[in-house]
């Protein structure tokens, strides 16, 4: 037996108004430092939350626009998280499906008593004018999985894998590629019907005993078709988020499972499926437990948390699909490896410290206390999670960005400290002293090749 104990989720906070590519809505659009790893981060903080962190020992990572070819993903997020060096950790690609099949692989590895983390994160770009585009979204989900009920347990599951041609990507190819929707909607309608009704054997259930039905995949006809094929009832049908996010790759059908954990009570079954190379289903029953499982932002929040006013070349700049001319300033020089290695408590999880002497917060952490100069005698405490304010800060229209100009502001901790960080999120022309912020996992640049990432300050969402 293996359930879900918690999960959590991300949506960025930048819009794009789809009016601007001929459609109608929005999609979430991840901001210019921000990637699938970071917001995987986010996502998975949030399921983390209060959890013995000591006691994860796997963390998969799925995605189809993970940062690094070459080079475990995952390791960034464990060293976020704070996980313990032993955990086992993999980073999942190829097709949109990994997100789903990964929190089955997850579901497999906590039913052998292993506690998993389970976390999917997506940055979609499609050719401009071109429906991946438009329909894509970015996004983040994660799941802590465990032995016992949890939250909700597993109580059905199906998988069935076909060799089509339906979207593709070769390394060097900028945009995936997609057959007709007919073609998807041929194939993958009697694949879905079938995990479907294999997962329902396995649940011991039918069709009209689920609440919500999550159903996921490349191809929107398909997935329309079959909500016709088993004859769902509208109530039934769960919220696929398009029209608000936007189809967010290998996030996706975690991110609508999250969104459908947040309003679900005891006793739901929720079916989640997503059609890609084939097709995966997963049936949920959601237990007692479920209110202490959520997180402590929903899915509606992060949703709602937003600016909509992204602009169309901004975005493309971002995305680098359009060329521009960078900043007038010299390009920033790869981080190097020692450095990283030796403050990596620091860089990746935030974790500052504090003087036994005397109590006072030191930020980055010391040896040599900043206030009473007391000498090691420093305890490591985290600051990822503790609220802070502004106390003054900068607009600096000349530093190196893709989004100018830099607001560099001085912070005060809840908890006491003062550090000086860059802030993400924010109109420029708003900030002001006494501004309530959060902390967030960002890549602050990339030169030569390296992913360069550290935590800012963001508005709290």
């Amino acid at each position: 037996m293996a359930g879900i104990q918690r999960y959590g989720a991300y949506v960025p906070f930048f819009r794009l108004p789809l009016a601007e590519l001929g459609g109608q809505g929005e999609r979430a659009a991840a901001s210019y430092d921000e990637n699938a790893v970071s917001m995987a981060v986010e996502a998975a903080r949030e399921a983390v939350r209060g959890l013995d962190r000591e006691a994860v020992d796997a963390l998969l990572l799925a995605s189809t626009s993970l940062p690094y070819a070459e080079k475990l993903n995952a390791a960034t997020l464990q060293a976020a998280l704070e996980l313990p060096a032993s955990v086992l950790a993999l980073d999942l690609a190829g097709s949109t499906r990994s997100g789903l099949a990964g929190l089955l692989a997850g579901f497999d590895l906590a039913a052998a008593g292993r506690t998993v983390v389970v976390a999917a994160g997506e940055v979609v770009v499609g050719a401009p004018g071109g429906p991946r585009e438009s329909q894509g979204g970015d996004a983040a989900s994660a799941f802590v999985l465990g032995p016992g009920d949890g939250a909700a347990r597993l109580i059905g599951r199906a998988s069935a894998t076909e060799e089509v041609l339906d979207v593709w990507r070769t390394p060097e190819m900028p945009f995936a590629r997609q057959w007709e929707e007919r073609f998807g909607e041929e194939v993958f309608v009697p694949v879905m019907v079938d995990v479907l009704e294999r997962a329902l054997a396995e649940a011991g259930a039918e069709v009209k005993d689920l609440a919500k039905v999550l159903v996921d995949g490349t191809s929107r006809r398909a997935a329309s078709a079959f909500v016709r094929a088993v004859r769902l009832a509208p109530e039934q049908v769960g919220d696929s988020l398009g029209g608000e996010v936007g189809r967010a790759g290998a996030a996706h059908a975690g991110l609508m499972l999250a969104h459908a954990l947040d309003d679900a009570v005891p006793g739901d079954r929720i079916a989640v499926l997503c059609a890609a190379d084939g097709a995966d289903a997963a049936i949920v029953e959601v237990t007692e437990a479920i209110t202490s499982g959520r997180p402590r932002r929903s899915v509606a929040r992060w949703v709602s948390s937003k600016r909509s006013n992204l602009g169309y070349t901004s975005y493309l700049k971002w995305r680098g699909v359009l060329p521009f001319e960078p900043p007038r300033r010299p390009d920033p020089a790869r981080p190097a490896a020692p450095p990283m290695l030796r403050a990596e408590r620091w860089k990746y999880a935030f974790v500052g410290s504090r003087c036994a002497a005397c109590g006072a917060a030191n930020l980055p952490p010391q040896r040599v206390c900043v206030a009473c100069g007391a000498v090691d005698r420093m305890t490591p405490e985290s600051f990822a999670d503790t609220r802070c304010k502004v106390t003054t800060y900068t607009i600096d229209r000349l530093a190196y960005s893709l989004q100018p100009p830099v607001v560099a502001a001085v912070v005060d901790f809840e908890q006491g400290g003062r550090f000086t960080c860059q802030l993400t999120d924010v109109d420029p022309e708003k900030v002001a002293i006494g501004d309530q912020l959060e902390m967030t996992f960002r890549r602050l640049y990339t030169a030569e090749g390296v992913h360069n990432y550290f935590w800012k300050a963001r508005p709290r969402r």
